[in-house]
């Protein structure tokens, strides 16, 4: 790897920020610790951030002349997790945990914002530092966006730690990156009754039952198959005792798509079985559907530079990342303008990339990582505001 001279030199600084964000986690819009060190150590640097963006988050602008003007996103939340990675710096605040990297996040975006402030660049433009709360399902980006955080910016582009990709890798491409993240209750309501005398009710779970597998033709008849979607109901809750049938059933679940015709395709698909099985079992289903975050989607231009950016530093190992369903608020910001989020690779293990995944009570990443991160932002910057 070609690691940015500037970023090694500061490599115990970055790796120090990041331990010390994942000590102390704070879950969304709760982010007053992480704020305030942000602020301090940004003001070190000779910045005037701007507090309370988004309610929690921070930003700050350098200006080294009339130029493009660019921001970079690094969001601040932890999530909800009692850790057990045993690590001499984990969580000291009982039930929340750094699981998902953005401890890692604010380290890189800190080292980019010291290295640029610390050195004299001969760039034309002006770069916002972006530190935003509540990822983790909360959609911090619109509350930033709302407080003005896009203003006079040309593009955007975020960094994610990547544990599903080695340590040396870049993963980055135009198009859906990341998916939508919808979710919704279905509630059903029938006649209960004894177990032992089933005419005359209507069983609420053999009317979810059929539900269940119904909702999946909808992915599996209804959506092209080389347009990755997904339907998860992953609760069930329904019963009284074993020898009573059901009055009710609620289900609760997650719908996912790359596209915005999908995810209006599965949406619309959902309300005509729910119609359609309430018809045929005689029972009412309610279902409440809730728009979470949209598609992913990279421009071109900015992804192509991020790829060339990526390059100098690990080579032909920048490419296609390895694509999953999950979610992610920067989505807001690239629907308002151009931009590219982009994953570095960052698996403890690199013969085992699923051991350590996101979301897990043991995550933890290869530190390295984090002197990537901010190198291809460097090379990133050469270029659009390089002479």
């Amino acid at each position: 790897m070609n690691i940015r001279s500037e970023i090694k030199k500061i490599e115990d600084k970055i790796i120090k920020w990041r331990r010390d964000f994942h000590k102390y986690p704070e879950l969304s819009f709760q982010e007053i610790r992480t704020a305030d060190q942000i602020t301090k150590e940004l003001k070190s640097m000779g910045l005037e951030p701007k507090i309370n963006v988004g309610r929690t988050g921070v930003t700050a602008d350098l200006k080294f002349g009339d130029g493009p003007m660019i921001g970079l996103r690094a969001d601040m939340d932890a999530l909800p997790i009692q850790e057990t990675s045993g690590l001499e710096f984990a969580s000291k605040n009982n039930g929340v945990m750094h699981a998902c990297g953005h401890d890692g996040h604010i380290a890189m975006l800190l080292g980019t914002a010291y290295v640029l402030t610390q050195n004299k660049y001969p760039y034309q433009g002006t770069i916002r530092f972006i530190f935003q709360p509540a990822e983790e399902g909360e959609g911090g980006a619109r509350y930033m966006i709302e407080d003005g955080c896009l203003n006079d910016l040309d593009q955007i582009y975020g960094i994610h730690v990547w544990n599903y990709q080695a340590l040396g890798e870049v993963g980055v491409k135009a198009g859906p990156i990341m998916a939508s993240a919808d979710m919704f209750d279905i509630k059903i309501k029938g006649i209960g009754g004894h177990g032992a005398a089933p005419q005359g009710t209507v069983d609420t779970i053999i009317v979810a039952s059929y539900l269940v597998q119904a909702l999946q033709t909808i992915v599996s008849r209804n959506t092209n198959p080389l347009e990755s979607t997904v339907i998860t109901i992953g609760k069930i809750n329904g019963g009284h005792n074993f020898n009573i049938i059901a009055d009710q059933v609620s289900l609760s679940g997650t719908t996912r798509a790359y596209t915005e015709s999908n995810r209006n395709l599965i949406k619309s698909r959902m309300k005509e079985i729910i119609s359609g099985v309430a018809e045929t079992y005689n029972a009412e289903i309610i279902l409440d559907y809730r728009d979470g975050y949209p598609p992913t989607i990279n421009y071109p231009e900015p992804s192509q530079l991020v790829l060339e950016a990526a390059q100098k530093v690990v080579g032909e190992k920048a490419g296609p990342p390895y694509l999953s369903m999950g979610g992610e608020d920067f989505a807001y910001y690239l629907q308002k303008i151009p931009g590219c989020f982009f994953f570095i690779g960052s698996a403890p293990n690199k013969n085992k990339l699923f051991e350590t995944p996101h979301h897990c009570s043991h995550f933890n990443m290869d530190e390295q990582a984090l002197l990537v991160g901010p190198s291809v932002y460097l090379n990133l910057i050469d270029k659009i505001m390089g002479n």
